[in-house]
């Protein structure tokens, strides 16, 4: 398939922003749990902030990929059996609970409002109805791509968990950067688990790769064409130049290129930032945690490219060639 580059931001952005909310709220409850460390209000107002405009950078990115964004809100009228439906309409829903979430630090860091741990339990709730819409907005966005049988490197459910893992390693390395600067006691708590989510999702990211070389394909020539013999040569497309077949359903890339930003994003999304990562947990310097959230979206990006171009439509045997 040919990548649309407004689609790779979407999914890219908001998969940040909605990993970012799931650290923020993880490490409330860290915090919750340990009477030891002190609250910093700060800290989740401005992570909350940050996780907003990166769900809202999304969003408009998305209007990119509209041929009529004046009809966008025609998008969320099937919502019974459209994936793509139900994330046009939970995507607003997160971005007002982040705000709800953002608004209720603020109160609960501000003197006189309510009594401390009725501020707290406040933000607790919210951050909880919160945790649900992301995890709903995580599936909705894969099973965009997961319920599309007959392009069999997306239909698995591999394609949720990734997505939902990339998005949270992301979220946590940036969780990490954010709080060297405003809650200095859970910078090694949000280093670690960076780590670990990357991990887990170098493993699942991996596992995909494996899979879908090992993929038997339910379409051939044969049912392309509707010509039975055995052997099957194509010598033209019939056109002197592209068309929308291929311009829409190829990658444009060639099998070196392609191997090339395949192991690109291997190295920036996973041993880059954790390196970078442990690198900051050892120096306690914050240009360490920017630079790997930097160079891990760097490797998002790239690594979205290749989840699209990867897939390869059945109607690639019929356009095999320019001609």
């Amino acid at each position: 398939m040919h990548p649309a580059f407004s689609v790779i931001f979407l999914t890219t952005l908001i998969g940040a922003g909605q990993g970012l909310f799931l650290a923020l709220y993880s490490g409330e409850w860290f915090v919750h749990s340990r009477s030891g460390l002190p609250y910093s209000g700060e800290f989740y107002v401005r992570g909350s902030a940050l996780s907003m405009g990166l769900l809202i950078a999304g969003l408009f990115a998305s209007f990119f990929h509209l041929g009529r964004p004046e009809r966008a809100w025609r998008s969320a009228a099937q919502w019974k059996t459209s994936w793509l439906s139900r994330e046009v309409i939970v995507l607003p829903i997160v971005i007002v609970l982040v705000a709800l979430y953002g608004t209720a630090h603020y109160f609960a860091s501000t003197p006189d409002i309510a009594p401390p741990h009725i501020r707290r339990e406040g933000t607790l709730w919210i951050g909880g109805a919160t945790t649900a819409a992301v995890l709903a907005l995580f599936l909705c966005t894969g099973m965009i791509y997961a319920c599309i049988r007959f392009l069999q490197e997306w239909a698995t459910p591999l394609t949720v968990f990734n997505y939902t893992l990339l998005g949270s390693a992301s979220g946590f390395t940036l969780a990490t950067a954010l709080a060297q600067q405003y809650a200095a006691e859970l910078t090694r708590y949000y280093g670690m688990w960076a780590v670990v989510v990357t991990l887990v999702a170098l493993a699942m990211r991996t596992a995909s790769l494996i899979r879908n070389t090992r993929i038997r394909r339910k379409s051939s020539l044969q049912t392309a064409t509707g010509v039975k013999h055995q052997r099957i040569t194509q010598r033209s497309q019939g056109l002197m130049g592209g068309s929308f077949n291929t311009r829409e359903f190829f990658p444009g890339a060639s099998p070196t290129r392609f191997q090339q930003l395949m192991w690109s994003f291997l190295v920036l999304v996973f041993p880059v930032p954790i390196l970078l990562i442990i690198a900051g947990l050892f120096t306690e310097m914050a240009g360490f945690f920017a630079a790997a959230f930097l160079a891990q979206y760097l490797g998002l990006l790239a690594e979205r490219w290749f989840f699209f171009a990867q897939a390869n439509h059945p109607q690639n045997l019929y356009y095999q060639t320019m001609g």
